[in-house]
C-alpha cells in the first residue's frame, strides 16, 4: 500500500522557518515524483513544489521561489520542504502528494504563521 506521511508543521512567526518532512512508503518501482501542495483556510489546493524521481529535478511556484527548498533522502524514503521567510498568508495545511493537483496526498501537516 502506497502511503505518504507528513510532519514538521507548527506555529512560527512571520519571517521564520520550518522544515516539513514527507515519508513515502509502499513504492515498488523506484523513487516517486513527489509534490508539495498547500491549502489556506477557505481556499483550494495550491501547488508549491515538486522533486522528480530521476535526477532530482525540482520546480517551485513563483510565490515561494528563493525561499523554499525541496530535497530528498532516498535512503530514508523522505522528501523535505525547507521553508524560510514565511508569511502570514502561507498559513494552511501542507500536503505531499503524488500528483500536482493533490488528489493523491497524505493527511497533511498544519503550518501557522502568526505573530
Amino acid at each position: 500500500e502506497v502511503r505518504l506521511a507528513e510532519s514538521g508543521g507548527g506555529l512560527v512567526q512571520p519571517g521564520g522557518s520550518l522544515k516539513l518532512s514527507c515519508v513515502a512508503s509502499g513504492f515498488t518501482l523506484g523513487t516517486p515524483t513527489i509534490f508539495w501542495v498547500r491549502q489556506a483556510p477557505g481556499k483550494g489546493l495550491e501547488w508549491v513544489s515538486v522533486i522528480h524521481s530521476g535526477g532530482d529535478i525540482t520546480y517551485y511556484a513563483d510565490s515561494v521561489k528563493g525561499r523554499f527548498t525541496i530535497s530528498r533522502d532516498i535512503a530514508e524514503n523522505t522528501v523535505y520542504l525547507q521553508m524560510n521567510s514565511l508569511r502570514t498568508e502561507e498559513t494552511g495545511m501542507y500536503y505531499c502528494a503524488l500528483d500536482s493537483g493533490g488528489d493523491r496526498r497524505g493527511q497533511g501537516t498544519q503550518v501557522t504563521v502568526s505573530a
